[in-house]
């Protein structure tokens, strides 16, 4: 089975979610790239679609497990070709939107199998992550996979665990593994990359904290941990949960919580760059070029 795929990718707070939203028309419907949007109850920190925009268009990929459930760029892969495959059931065109780049190279680019880690690697990289603590690690990964690396926030224990453990036990770094096995639905595919001037992401990315926070995302939190989630599981350590997850346990005032959260957010949108700039099938444009956007699809769509 063979058909066109859009992707629109960028870093956090580019527009990618409102771009998608306003192209998909009736011809596309949308599934989602993003690490956190899949867990159910965590809204207002993921950045998810208002509901008015996911009841007009089909989204995929989003609310679609709890967020004690270790989602992984091998579960995307599964999801998203299911949802290929309903979408061109449909008659329309799958529209991939999203910061995730490993989902992204994880789906067109293919993911090759990863040895077992023996137990005693796993076992030995718990202990140093206790001792040593995450910011150590981090720099030894940044050194041997400064492309795994760029890819995540050095407090995300899990993938930083994993990268290391993939490095040790198989002498190979983790990013190497992210290519090679195609899936059926990896060819005819056009990539959009949208990126603003740099004062106008740091611009938009503090204007959007400001926005969850006036919007309720410290109740949100709340929430979540009422609802037995704990600050401890992967999905409460990304970027803005683990703040305010700090925060209600004390750790800082909610202004300097504010202002970490933007620091934090602005140094991931740099990774995220960092990533995607190493896929040369990206055409880039700011998102103010919505014309351009639209010629440039409209011509691969074969569209006068």
């Amino acid at each position: 089975m063979s058909s066109k795929k859009l992707v629109i990718v960028g870093p956090t707070s580019s527009g990618k979610s409102d771009l998608a939203i306003e192209l998909s028309g009736n011809s596309f419907e949308i599934i989602s790239a993003d690490s956190v949007q899949v867990y159910r109850y965590m809204n207002i920190g993921s950045g998810k679609p208002a509901a008015a925009d996911l009841g007009k268009v089909k989204h995929y990929l989003v609310d679609i497990v709890d967020p004690d459930y270790r989602f992984t760029a091998g579960d995307f892969c599964i999801y998203a070709e299911a949802a290929c495959r309903n979408i061109i059931n449909n008659k329309k065109i799958p529209l991939f939107a999203g910061g995730t780049g490993l989902y992204i190279d994880s789906f067109f680019k293919g993911l090759s199998d990863i040895p077992d880690i023996p137990l005693h690697v796993r076992e030995e990289l718990i202990l140093e992550m206790n001792e040593r603590g995450p910011e150590e690690l981090y720099a030894e990964l940044l050194m041997a996979d400064p492309v795994f690396a760029a890819r995540i926030h050095v407090n995300d224990r899990q993938r930083l665990l994993r990268g290391l453990q993939v490095l040790r036990g198989t002498g190979r770094p983790i990013s190497d593994c992210y290519r090679g096995n195609k899936n059926e639905f990896s060819d005819d595919t056009l990539f959009i990359g949208l990126c603003r001037e740099r004062d106008d992401t740091v611009r938009s990315i503090d204007s959007r904290v400001d926005s969850m926070i006036r919007a309720g995302f410290v109740d949100e939190v709340r929430d979540l941990r009422r609802m037995g989630y704990s600050s401890e599981l992967n999905s409460m350590k990304s970027i803005g949960y683990l703040e305010i997850n700090e925060f209600i346990d004390g750790k800082r005032d909610m202004a300097s919580t504010i202002e970490l959260i933007k620091m934090n957010t602005r140094q991931y949108a740099k990774k995220q760059m960092t990533w995607f700039k190493r896929n040369a099938q990206i055409n880039w444009f700011n998102p103010c070029e919505r014309e351009k956007i639209k010629n440039k699809i409209n011509n691969w769509l074969n569209i006068n």
